[in-house]
C-alpha cells in the first residue's frame, strides 16, 4: 500500500497534520485546498482542482467540515467525480451527516468507485501524534485495502458496517464529547461560584474517577482562560445539529443532548465559534 498515491483534500486544523503524517510515512500525496497557501511547507504537489487531483491518484481522502463542502468538492464543477475512474477509492474523514455519506457512496459506487466514510475521534494533538480513532463505514474489502493509510493516521480503526455507519458512530462519540466538555465547564463555574479556586477544582477533577484524556487536554486552556482552537466550537455546534436530526429520525429521546446542544448554539451565537470547543465555559459564566 505504500506505493498507493493519495489525493488529500482539506487542509484545516486536522487536515494539515494528517497529511503531514502520510508524507512522513512515505506515501506519495497530492494536495488540494481552496486556500492554496495552507499547503506551503508540506512538501507535496498541489493540484489545480479536485477533478485534476482525482485523475492522478488511487485514493482520494477528503477532510471537510460539513455536507455542503463535501457535496461541492465531490460533485460540483471541477469536482472529484469528474476525474474518477473505476477501481479508485474515496474516503471521507470529515464529520458530515450519515445521509450525505450514503448518498455520496451510492452515486460513486455506481461508477465502480469504492467509498468509505471514516470520520475520526480526536483533535489536533492526536492528529499530530497519529493517535486518532478512525470510525469506518463501507465495504470490508475497501477497509482492508486502506488499512495501511489508517494505521499511519490513527491508533485504532473500528469498522461499524455499511456506508453511513462510520458517520453515525462519529455523532454518537461527539455527543459524549460535547457533554463532557459542557459538564466540565459547569463544574468549574459552580466551584468558582461557591468560592473555590479554579486551579484546585481542576486538580480535584484530575485526581478523581471523573478524569479523562479530553479533560487533561483542556486543563492548560482552562487555567489560562484562553481557548485557541484545537476543535473549533462551531464544528461542535454543527455536530449537535446533526445529532439532534439523527435522534429524531431514530425516535430516540436525548434530553441531556438537547440541553448541551442549546449551550453550544448559544456559544456560537455569542461569536465564540472560532475558539476552541472549551470556550463554551464563557457561556456558562454569563447564563
Amino acid at each position: 500500500m505504500s506505493r498507493v498515491k493519495i489525493g488529500w483534500i482539506g487542509l484545516g486544523y486536522m487536515g494539515v497534520p494528517m497529511a503531514r503524517n502520510l508524507l512522513a510515512a512515505g506515501f506519495e500525496v497530492i494536495l488540494y485546498n481552496r486556500t492554496a497557501a495552507k499547503a506551503e511547507g508540506l512538501g507535496a504537489a498541489l493540484a489545480a482542482s479536485p477533478a485534476a487531483l482525482a485523475g492522478g491518484v488511487d485514493v482520494v481522502v477528503t477532510m471537510l467540515s460539513d455536507d455542503a463542502a463535501q457535496e461541492a468538492v465531490l460533485f460540483g464543477p471541477g469536482g472529484v467525480a469528474e476525474g474518477l475512474r473505476p477501481g479508485q477509492t474515496v474516503i471521507n474523514m470529515g464529520t458530515i451527516s450519515p445521509e450525505a455519506s450514503r448518498r455520496a457512496a451510492a452515486r460513486l459506487e455506481d461508477r465502480g468507485v469504492a467509498v468509505l466514510d471514516a470520520p475520526v475521534s480526536g483533535s489536533v494533538k492526536p492528529a499530530t501524534d497519529g493517535t486518532l480513532v478512525i470510525l469506518v463505514g463501507g465495504p470490508a474489502e475497501a477497509v482492508a485495502r486502506c488499512q495501511p493509510i489508517f494505521d499511519v493516521l490513527g491508533k485504532k480503526t473500528l469498522h461499524f458496517g455499511d456506508s453511513g455507519q462510520g458517520a453515525n458512530a462519529k455523532l454518537a462519540i461527539n455527543m459524549l464529547l460535547g457533554t463532557l466538555i459542557e459538564a466540565t465547564a459547569e463544574t468549574v463555574r459552580l466551584g468558582e461560584a461557591l468560592g473555590l479556586e479554579r486551579g484546585q477544582v481542576l486538580e480535584m477533577i484530575g485526581e478523581s474517577a471523573c478524569v479523562s484524556p479530553i479533560f487533561q487536554l483542556k486543563v492548560p486552556a482552562l487555567l489560562a482562560d484562553a481557548y485557541p482552537p484545537a476543535f473549533p466550537l462551531k464544528h461542535m455546534a454543527k455536530d449537535f445539529r446533526l445529532i439532534e436530526a439523527a435522534a429524531q429520525a431514530a425516535g430516540v429521546d436525548l434530553p441531556a443532548a438537547r440541553a448541551v446542544a442549546a449551550r453550544f448554539a448559544a456559544a456560537e451565537a455569542q461569536d465564540l465559534g472560532e475558539q476552541d470547543v472549551m470556550a463554551v465555559i464563557s457561556v456558562a459564566a454569563t447564563a
